[in-house]
């Protein structure tokens, strides 16, 4: 389970979409503030989906081979399946995409206000990154004290660009607006490569193991 979660998280990391507009977000009036909304939310959307998901198991996995176990699984196989099939769909909608990007956009966006900053969180996050997490957690055994670390550094790993581009901020907020907007102009370049090769790692993963585990 642990290693899953920290290849989950590491993807959400990696997934260029929700750095791209937190970098909007706190280059706003009043961005570090937006940013933290922005953080925070998204933390809470971690934290609500890890709770729900132990609510419902009790803190404990279901038996092997029973069919709670086996539905999770299934539901593994399904998100792995549809982060490659996604994957494939991007890359070769690469070029089109590249042509309307090409088109000039403002560097700077007023999201207006740390409500609309933390909503932004919510509906940006990779909601199919977080199922194949939810899918995982369910895995968990509460009764061990190591599941909690496990369970805090999926959170803290997912989340650990936007906190250290939120600290950069906070501590050197002219500098770090003036680098995290070139870093944005990069990742617009590359978004679609970094996209494709996080949703087919992590998709091939999944649906590798979920079979691996079905069938085993």
């Amino acid at each position: 389970m642990v290693l899953d979660l920290m290849l989950i998280a590491l993807a959400i990391a990696l997934y260029p979409l929700p750095m791209m507009a937190f970098i909007l977000v706190v280059s706003s009036p009043r961005g570090v503030w937006k940013g933290l909304a922005f953080l925070l939310a998204w933390l809470a959307n971690l934290v609500a989906v890890i709770a729900i998901v132990l609510a419902l198991t009790g803190g404990q996995p279901p038996a092997p081979r029973s069919p709670p176990g086996v539905a999770a699984i299934a539901l593994k196989l399904a998100i792995g399946v549809g982060l490659v099939v996604y994957g494939v769909r991007r890359y070769r909608r690469r070029k089109v995409k590249a042509a309307r990007d090409a088109t000039p956009k403002p560097s700077h966006v007023d999201v207006g206000s740390v409500w609309a900053a933390a909503g932004l969180a919510v509906l940006i996050q990779p909601w199919g990154m977080v199922a194949a997490g939810a899918t995982t957690v369910i895995e968990a055994d509460t009764s061990h004290a190591t599941t909690f670390i496990a369970l805090l550094g999926f959170c803290l790993l997912a989340s650990s660009g936007l906190l250290a581009a939120e600290l950069y901020m906070v501590f050197a907020p002219e500098a770090a607006q003036a680098r995290l907007l070139r870093m944005r102009t990069w990742m617009k370049g590359h978004k679609d490569e970094a996209i494709v090769f996080v949703c087919l790692l992590l998709g091939l993963w999944l649906t590798a193991q979920s079979i691996y585990e079905l069938t085993g």
